[in-house]
């Protein structure tokens, strides 16, 4: 359990301050107003006595104005604890929230409410098989707000440091359409397909990354140590043979650099300066997330993503009886890139003048014309039908993207890799070939 202390107001209006364990925030007030007295505050102490001040809950506030009083000296202290149970809650308490503890929560979460539970019931059942401690407290947090008539995302939104951007909004979507079931499915299926496709990159990205920086040490360290090494044995013997030009020209472009050092690292900050200040203006935000769906390798899939997620929730919200533009106006919230909201404005836009809202994708250039052709025929015919094919066509097209660049993605790295590799041949290697295969010494010896 949790330490927490706390100051009261009593029946006989004496201030009390005390310090207890209890389950939650919440437990306690109750235990408190239980025995009639009025808490004034309840501060968390986090274990060892750490004055480190957590982010407050989002639906537990300090009470200042409640029924008054009793006597504070009823409050159970608990039992002592062992150094062991002691260092046990220490380490449950530092757990980190991992994208797994998310994962297993909306799993969860979707098969209860799949049940038939309502949110209160199936929170409940959840928190109690909740072993991340953390991740307890913001489950609870949440239950809290939901006992109060919030919307569950209105909390998520608190803790957007723990819950992903286009998670929440998707759990937005659901509880504003009606279909919060399909929408935690939708979201798993995000989690377990983003997991999946990180998971996928980092085989291939972290060996070729560790290889190619492990190549730059040696070639760093190779001709700062290794090749005045071999001079200094040219110079003793006499030879006319020198270094290779690469080496003597790399030799010296590394003196240069260490000498000067500062030159190229204030050129850097600069640059990254300058990109970060633009990036953050209107117009530089929208050039780099327009750069994002037309980078090499990647883009094609970041816009496919996008507008995949966007037409599912245009789906949810147009199986539920909402009009076209009611539709887009709450789906854009799965989304977070400019460019694709500024698409659904416009398309927001022209309905409003009677034209087709389907025109800003068609024009962007991103869309592919199966795309737009079918969001046509859909609305001759029946949009949500042929929304629902286009989700199931774009899910097919988005696993050939990833396919091809899990074929493209290792050839680049290893092409990169290759170059670092030639250049460390002819700078050191072939030196250190020379060297002991004693070249040098017919010249030192005529």
């Amino acid at each position: 359990m949790a330490t927490y202390t706390y100051k009261a107001l009593t029946k006989r209006g004496m201030i009390v301050r005390n310090r207890v364990e209890a389950p939650t925030k919440q437990s306690l007030i109750k235990l408190l107003k239980s025995n009639e007295m009025l808490p004034i505050s309840v501060t968390k102490i986090p274990y060892g006595g750490s004055k480190v001040k957590r982010k407050q809950k989002r639906n537990v506030s300090n009470i200042d104005d409640m029924m008054k009083n009793l006597n504070t000296t009823k409050i159970n202290v608990g039992e002592k604890k062992s150094s062991y149970q002691k260092l046990r809650s220490y380490f449950t308490k530092q757990q980190k929230i991992t994208s797994r503890d998310i994962v297993v929560f909306t799993q969860n979460f979707y098969l209860l409410k799949k049940a038939n539970f309502n949110n209160i019931h199936a929170l409940r059942t959840i928190i109690d098989s909740t072993e991340n401690y953390i991740f307890r407290e913001i489950l609870e947090d949440i239950l809290a707000g939901v006992e109060e008539g919030e919307y569950i995302y209105t909390t998520m939104e608190y803790y957007s440091d723990v819950f992903p951007y286009i998670y929440i909004n998707m759990v937005k979507v659901g509880e504003l359409s009606g279909s919060l079931t399909t929408s935690l499915e939708q979201a798993v299926t995000y989690l377990e397909e983003t997991d999946a496709l990180n998971r996928k990159l980092k085989s291939i990205l972290v060996p070729n990354i560790i290889q190619f920086v492990l190549l730059l040490v040696m070639l760093f360290v190779g001709t700062l140590v290794a090749i005045p090494a071999i001079q200094n044995v040219y110079d003793e013997i006499g030879t006319s043979d020198t270094l290779p030009a690469v080496t003597l020209w790399f030799q010296k472009f590394l003196d240069k650099l260490i000498e000067f050092w500062y030159i190229p690292v204030l050129i850097i900050l600069g640059i990254v300066g300058v990109i970060v200040f633009y990036v953050h203006t209107p117009k530089g935000k929208y050039n780099y997330h327009y750069f994002k769906y037309k980078a090499p390798i990647f883009g094609e899939l970041i816009f496919a993503l996008d507008f995949s997620r966007l037409m599912r929730a245009m789906l949810l919200n147009l199986e539920n009886g909402m009009r076209i533009q009611e539709s887009l106006e709450v789906s854009k919230n799965v989304v977070k890139n400019y460019v694709m909201l500024s698409m659904i404005e416009t398309a927001i836009n022209n309905i409003l003048v009677g034209s087709s809202w389907i025109e800003p994708f068609e024009q962007s250039g991103l869309t592919t014309p199966m795309q737009t052709e079918m969001l046509k025929i859909g609305m001759q015919t029946d949009l949500t039908e042929m929304i629902r094919k286009l989700v199931e066509y774009m899910q097919i097209d988005i696993d050939n993207i990833m396919n091809k660049i899990m074929k493209a993605l290792p050839q680049v790295v290893y092409i990169i890799v290759g170059v670092v590799l030639v250049f460390f041949v002819l700078v050191v290697l072939v030196p250190c070939v020379q060297l002991y295969m004693g070249n040098f010494l017919f010249p030192a010896y005529l």
